[in-house]
């Protein structure tokens, strides 16, 4: 333990610690001028935006940056996993101890998101969203920073971070919804490729992770003890929330679907 500890002391350099914070501060700087934009486009190409109540507004500006970071990381994610050559196995470096700049600068990003979107959610509790998602934040934070500290199981980080794909498809819906659209084309549209990229990206994926953790569980043990007792317990909690929402998802896209049938 003690080893592992020495370990993260020497990763966590000075001029890393000064990079890590001011990715986290451009996370949350992006959050505010995304949420400024997302009202001002709205106000002004929106003719309902104005018909909105405030709490609506809060939602709807708040939705917008949450859409803007899920499709940042989820890009960086796909960059990094598959086209990168970060995380090839490689003889002088276990897979598990790999990073990168770009690698922390994106999750210090996703840490400034998180940490803006969970201080909205806390203060105008339970407009923007329940405990579910005060547990989800705080898992998803709690993790990242381990990882970013420590430089190790970032592999599977982005893994998890990669199914904030589906987050766009989830904001349009209630935008469509809020907007009097529930009834059209593009939300029965959206509420299928809902259903395919949930079950792909927070379902598939998992199944994915845990076998890819099942399979280099010699290098999984490598990663210090906090963080190692963190992979093992907190996937499960992340996969058991998304199995819950990707339920209520079906039940939703099914009764659209009937209803689109009668009508």
């Amino acid at each position: 333990m003690k080893t592992q500890l020495m370990d993260m002391a020497v990763h966590a350099v000075p001029i890393k610690k000064l990079q890590w914070l001011s990715s986290v501060f451009c996370g949350i700087f992006m959050c505010k001028i995304v949420y400024d934009l997302t009202g001002a486009i709205s106000a002004s190409f929106f003719k309902g935006y104005s018909k909105l109540s405030n709490k609506e507004k809060l939602e709807w500006n708040n939705r917008g940056f949450s859409t803007f970071h899920s499709i940042v990381v989820a890009a960086g994610s796909l960059y990094l996993l598959l086209i990168s050559d970060l995380f090839v196995d490689s003889e002088d470096v276990l897979f598990v101890n790999k990073s990168s700049t770009l690698s922390e600068t994106i999750m210090g990003v996703s840490i400034g998101y998180f940490l803006s979107d969970l201080a909205m959610i806390i203060y105008n509790y339970p407009a923007l969203g329940g405990i579910e998602y005060i547990l989800h934040h705080g898992l998803s934070m709690f993790s990242i920073v381990q990882s970013l500290l420590s430089g190790q199981a970032q592999f599977y980080i982005f893994i998890v971070l990669f199914t904030e794909i589906t987050t766009p498809f989830v904001n349009l819906r209630w935008h469509l919804d809020v907007a009097g659209l529930k009834n059209s084309k593009l939300y029965i549209y959206n509420g299928v490729a809902l259903f395919i990229g949930w079950l792909v990206a927070r379902i598939i994926l998992f199944v994915f992770l845990f076998f890819h953790m099942f399979v280099h569980f010699d290098q999984v043990k490598k990663v210090y003890w906090l963080g190692f007792y963190s992979l093992i317990a907190i996937p499960p909690v992340l996969s058991l929330m998304n199995l819950f929402w990707f339920w209520k998802i079906a039940r939703g896209m099914i009764k659209t679907l009937r209803k689109s049938k009668q009508t």
